[in-house]
């Protein structure tokens, strides 16, 4: 289903991978691994067409879906069902025999013989798309996936990121390619929509390569291993499942390093020896073979796996506030006749923290965006305290000028700070030479994500309002993050799906979504969190 020839991919100058070749066939299904910034997403965009090598050829076949971290559509008015059908071409269809439907109800003779008319043909082409087969298909996607009716009857441009993201992956599901492009898919998923997905890439006939940080999904589904290797900018293909290539992984690094040991032994030897023949001229010329002997040993050994670097977050101790910097009142949001909630109180305290708990759709990014300032209420009101400065990290990474550089960002983040500050706090993050010059749109997740925490940092801000911090990350930087969580000094609001997170804040209060219920937080809500 596709080729890949000599493939090089750069970001910027920095050179990500070289020479690369491999297979994509019918019914592989491929985890595609490395640390962030290694170049998972730029290749997934290159497999999927969306952006060109460096060098390279990509030749595809058959049909394919892809589902990138962060899903752009340019007509926002679609309708989230309509959205979906669209992957089979259905979507037209659907609509006009809405209206169809509409105008058969019509009290004049015309209009409802003409709509009729309209209806009969346009059941055919539906039916020749695969009909209400296809419709029952969809509705057992989006059920599983958490989009109930009253989601699918709204325009894209009324549902959270989540919901967006959870439409498209229904989209690609639905769309039965021959090859799925998944980066992240489980992310803004529920416990049991993930339980179902990990199901159904199981038991998906086509082809898959997924991106992913969820362990059990990579077992369950994957039986190839493409790895990226950042330090030697290559692809090491593993034709096994998932927990083989771990063993295999980890046997090859203790093979290297056993033959490194005894290639730098038997180079050592040679160069002692040569250092004692080549002080005598009669000597010379075998100690300097002797030497080139020991150099070509050791280039010819594979270097030991260099570990990935990863990123060193610490808040820096926050800025002076009063007692309750930060306080909401009487906050409710509706999209048309739809309540999403209503009466919501909420007083943050210096140094308190709190989790925001409820279902996908309850309104807790919603929430989040009111307490920024980005989004305002229908009812209610935002009142900052005495000092407040706010950091806040947006799940879409809506906080991030997307055509401006790494650098500017964090320039805007922190104007007070000088350059070499702002580089310092930017390498921290391993944002290095040219990669502050990169527009932040062209980040893969984790990257944007990693610059959004770094703006944070920058800030000395003494609310931290976070929206799924530990989304895109891979396993070493989220650790970091949660241990950066554990000892910040200012208050913290938090939505997140993840445990970890949830108990590296150790929350003192929990806010429940959509009924407005505060309580203090205690064990008992720990079972909601993935269910949140």
């Amino acid at each position: 289903m596709i080729n890949v020839s000599n493939l090089e991919l750069r970001a910027g100058a920095r050179l990500l991978m070289d020479e690369v070749n491999f297979r994509i066939s019918t019914g592989d299904k491929i985890g595609l691994v490395g640390r962030n910034g290694a170049g998972k997403t730029t290749m997934t965009k290159v497999l999927a067409g969306a952006t060109l090598p460096a060098a390279g050829e990509v030749t595809r076949t058959g049909s394919i879906g892809y589902l990138p971290q962060d899903p752009q559509v340019e007509d926002m008015s679609q309708l989230a069902r309509d959205r979906i059908f669209s992957a089979r071409g259905l979507s037209g269809v659907v609509t006009r025999m809405r209206q169809a439907q509409e105008d058969m109800a019509s009290e004049d003779d015309v209009v409802r013989a003409k709509a009729m008319r309209s209806y009969d043909r346009l059941e055919a082409e539906f039916m020749s798309g695969g009909g209400y087969a296809a419709e029952s298909e969809a509705a057992t996607i989006t059920h599983h996936l958490d989009l109930p009716e009253r989601v699918l009857a709204q325009p894209l441009s009324t549902l959270s990121g989540g919901q967006r993201r959870r439409v498209e992956l229904a989209r690609i599901l639905f769309s039965d390619a021959d090859l799925m492009l998944l980066d992240e898919p489980t992310n803004h998923l529920d416990a049991d929509s993930i339980a179902w997905l990990r199901e159904f890439l199981k038991n998906y006939r086509g082809g898959i390569l997924v991106i992913s940080h969820d362990v059990e999904l990579m077992e369950l589904v994957v039986n190839k291993v493409l790895y990226l290797d950042a330090n030697r900018c290559v692809v090491d293909v593993y034709n096994m499942d998932w927990k083989h290539y771990l063993q295999q992984r980890d046997q090859d690094e203790q093979r290297r390093k056993r033959e490194r040991a005894n290639a730098e032994k038997k180079a050592g030897a040679l160069m002692d020896q040569a250092n004692k023949m080549r002080a005598k001229a009669t000597k010379a010329v075998a100690a300097q073979q002797m030497i080139k002997r020991a150099e070509r040993l050791m280039r010819e050994v594979e270097p030991e796996q260099i570990k990935d670097r990863v990123a060193a977050i610490r808040f820096p101790a926050p800025a002076s506030c009063g007692k309750t910097p930060l306080r909401a009142s009487g906050l409710s949001k509706s999209y048309g006749s739809l309540e999403i909630f209503n009466d919501v109180d909420l007083a943050i305290d210096k140094g308190s923290r709190v989790v925001v708990l409820g279902l996908n759709g309850a309104g807790k990014t919603t929430l989040l965006r009111m307490l920024a300032g980005v989004a305002r209420p229908d009812s209610g009101q935002v009142e900052p305290g005495h000092g407040l400065k706010l950091g806040y990290f947006a799940q879409e990474h809506d906080t991030l000028d997307k055509e401006r550089s790494v650098l500017e960002n964090m320039r805007s983040a922190a104007p007070d700070l000088q350059d070499t500050q702002v580089r310092t706090i930017l390498g921290s993050f391993l944002f290095s030479g040219d990669d502050v010059s990169k527009p932040a749109g062209v980040l893969s997740g984790g990257e944007k994500t990693r610059l959004a925490l770094a703006t944070l940092v920058a800030s000395s801000a003494n609310v931290l309002l976070l929206d799924e911090p530990t989304n895109n990350l891979d396993p070493a930087s989220r650790e970091e993050i949660l241990n950066a969580l554990k000892t910040y000094e200012g208050a913290i609001v938090m939505v997140s799906h993840d445990v970890g997170a949830v108990e590296a804040l150790q929350p003192e209060r929990v806010l429940m979504l959509p009924d407005a219920l505060e309580d203090m937080w205690s064990k008992e809500y720990q079972d909601l969190i993935t269910l949140a």
